[in-house]
């Protein structure tokens, strides 16, 4: 698009709103010069639709591939998630396995002092069978307490041997179990290792593939201002000739709690309440700063906020502001790695642009539980949480049920 081409429509409309601010001219003078002017302004807005069109298909090809880039770094941080709870449960096995193989070991030591002892006094006393015994005593009742004795002596003996036998086999096993669970955590870092180099390349991939689409948006927003600009300068022009000025609205003010920071998450305090009940006691799903909120206008488009965006850390946790379940885990153009929970009554929450979905449709989560982690897909330029709530399917402002700490 060269310069001449840029400046056409401009000079031709301010040539038009020159000669209507000069007295004495003809009225049908006036009407074909706006018309000629309407024409070209016209004309020009459908040139850059044209153009427009193809910045946003070449857009739409960015955004699928940043939706497969983000979907794989999701799936990543989720592999990541279970390997760490799987890696806590073998820890947690590991170290059942270490402390009964301390208790076997006590027992075993006391039992091996008994054997010992049991040993020194049968070698103090002499090696005595059946037949000594009866040999020489003459007392046949004498005869019968010294077998007995010499009968509980051996089944103590045989009993003891035999238990001591058998916990040395379980610490045997146990020490079989111990490497294996010992090969399990290593065999695990492995994995996430693994994991985590795979998740680096994704990200790489990401960073390049947003390096992309911040050109194409650029570019797209560059076209949109350009057409809008003249868009008011084609409405200033028939405002002017039909002298009409209408009354503009004004944008809503910022609610108080705009720029606020929030320093509490909900907690499992909240489980099994209904949701209706929780209206003004809800928390917000993350710690952060709450930069734009329900009903102020968006910068780049006008349109109004149906929800809240909260600046908050990458990777930090997303939690669920009440009882539900999934039932959307995807990822949605504009919104990134969206998630979305229903509440019954018709009442649902939303998260979005998430750096990673924890949870997967149909699963049940309570208030509290850690459902994703802030990122920053979608496209957007910093990390946050967008969270809306929706009552049979309309937003209303969050910030009317959600107390900020």
């Amino acid at each position: 698009m060269s310069i001449n081409t840029r400046q056409r429509p401009a000079t031709t409309i301010a040539l038009i709103v020159a000669l209507l601010c000069v007295p004495g001219l003809a009225q049908a003078g006036k009407a074909e010069a706006s018309k000629e002017a309407l024409d070209q302004v016209q004309s020009r807005i459908e040139s850059l639709k044209q153009k427009l069109d193809s910045t946003q298909e070449a857009h739409s090809d960015a955004a699928d591939a940043l939706k497969k880039s983000e979907l794989a770094i999701s799936e990543a941080n989720r592999k990541l998630f279970e390997l760490d709870l799987e890696q806590k449960a073998n820890h947690n096995t590991l170290q059942s396995l270490q402390q009964q193989t301390s208790r076997l070991g006590s027992t075993i030591a006391y039992q091996q002092q008994l054997l010992g002892k049991e040993l020194y006094q049968q070698y103090l006393n002499g090696q005595h069978s059946y037949l000594q015994i009866v040999l020489t005593q003459h007392d046949p009742s004498a005869v019968t307490r010294e077998l007995q004795y010499f009968s509980y002596v051996a089944r103590a003996r045989a009993d003891l041997i035999s238990g001591l036998k058998t916990n040395l086999g379980r610490v045997a096993t146990l020490n079989e179990q111990t490497s294996a669970a010992l090969k399990k955590i290593n065999d695990l870092k492995g994995l996430q290792e693994k994991q985590r180099m795979q998740l680096e390349s994704e990200k790489a991939a990401r960073k390049t593939m947003l390096v992309k689409l911040a050109s194409q948006i650029k570019s797209q927003r560059g076209e949109i201002s350009k057409l809008r600009r003249d868009e008011k300068r084609l409405s200033d022009l028939v405002e002017r000739l039909a002298r009409i000025v209408p009354a503009q609205p004004k944008p809503p003010k910022n609610h108080k709690d705009a720029g606020r920071s929030n320093n509490d998450v909900p907690t499992k305090a909240f489980s099994g309440s209904g949701f209706a009940m929780l209206k003004g006691r809800l928390h917000l799903p993350v710690r952060g700063t709450i930069a734009n909120r329900f009903g102020t206008l968006r910068e780049d488009s006008g349109i109004s906020w149906k929800g809240l965006f909260i600046k908050a850390g990458d990777g930090e946790d997303v939690k669920s502001v009440a009882d539900g379940t999934v039932v959307f885990a995807d990822w949605l153009r504009g919104f990134g790695n969206l998630m979305i929970i229903d509440h019954g009554d018709g009442f649902m929450s939303l998260y979005g642009n998430n750096q990673a979905l924890l949870r997967k449709v149909g699963d049940a989560v309570t208030a509290g539980d850690s459902v994703a982690t802030v990122g920053n897909s979608g496209g957007n330029e910093e990390a946050g949480l967008y969270f809306e709530l929706r009552r049979q399917g309309q937003p209303f402002d969050p910030l009317s049920w959600c107390v900020v700490k």
